[in-house]
């Protein structure tokens, strides 16, 4: 029976591992390829060094401190209102958490084609502006629109491990301050932020990955005034057709996202994961 058993699980993961083998491992494998090879197939590490150069260094700085910059907004956004959402009864929480998520059921492209129609200059708010004799002002093709959109796409990805942590906290806990004399601000300081470490941790790692590759959103949001890392290899890929440059690219890339998922193992836990 426990060879029958063991035989049944071994067949019911080859899907698995037929599928990790064509779309993960195959396609580093490329990357890796690619990254240290030339045109003519050739080893060489002269892609690497050419990531040395100042336009290169500016592009990974750039993209860098706009995923920064947007997964710490996401933070103080999605903190306190995970921290509400936790707060309420089950069902509330259900219908809260499906509120959170319903913009993640659209596609991306049309989340970023409808903050284009609201902030361009006939959009929603320059026409509301101008009722009151404001505007219009350019609210696209600048930075703040950039982040703006990779706020707006991954803060879902911010307040649903948070708020997983959250409610799984012992209320017992919270009331054990009370009795020993904490305030709300100094229960939420030494009892829920400590506790919360770990969905927080997870929720920088989820917001900063997808922002720090990101292409479209800067792209549309951006006015292609901003080159990110995603937008630089997309361009070597599908303008230049230059794969060795394009793959280097995005093996540093790669690194950056290895280095934030170790980040998240080093001081997360088992509570900090997505739980629907």
């Amino acid at each position: 029976m426990t060879s029958k058993k063991s035989f049944l699980q071994s067949v019911a993961a080859y899907p698995h591992i037929v599928w990790s083998i064509l779309f993960i491992i195959a396609p580093l494998l490329f990357v890796i390829y690619y990254t240290f090879t030339d045109s003519e197939g050739n080893i060489t590490l002269d892609n690497i060094v050419s990531l040395a150069k100042p336009d290169y260094l500016s592009i990974f700085l750039r993209s860098i401190c706009f995923a920064i910059v947007a997964t710490f907004i996401c933070l103080i956004i999605a903190y306190p209102l995970a921290y509400f959402i936790s707060r309420m009864k089950e069902q509330r929480q259900r219908i809260l958490t499906l509120l959170v998520m319903l913009p993640m059921w659209m596609n991306l492209l049309i989340r970023t084609y409808s903050w284009m129609n609201i902030l361009e200059n006939n959009g929603l708010v320059n026409t509301l502006l101008s009722k009151v004799g404001l505007g219009p002002f350019q609210m696209l093709g600048n930075s703040s629109a950039v982040v703006l959109g990779m706020v707006y796409n991954f803060l879902p990805y911010m307040v649903l491990p948070i708020c997983t942590v959250m409610s799984k906290i012992d209320t017992r806990l919270i009331e054990a301050a009370g009795d020993l004399g904490c305030n709300n601000f100094q229960t939420m300081i030494k009892v829920i932020m400590p506790l919360s470490v770990s969905g927080v941790i997870s929720g920088i790692t989820m917001v900063f990955v997808p922002s720090v590759s990101t292409f479209y959103i800067s792209q549309k949001m951006g006015g292609g005034n901003f080159d990110l890392i995603g937008d630089t290899i997309e361009r070597q890929f599908m303008l230049n057709y230059d794969y060795n440059m394009g793959a280097s690219l995005s093996f540093i890339l790669m690194i950056l996202i290895f280095i934030s998922l170790a980040v998240m193992n080093k001081f997360g836990d088992d509570e900090g994961g997505i739980v629907v």
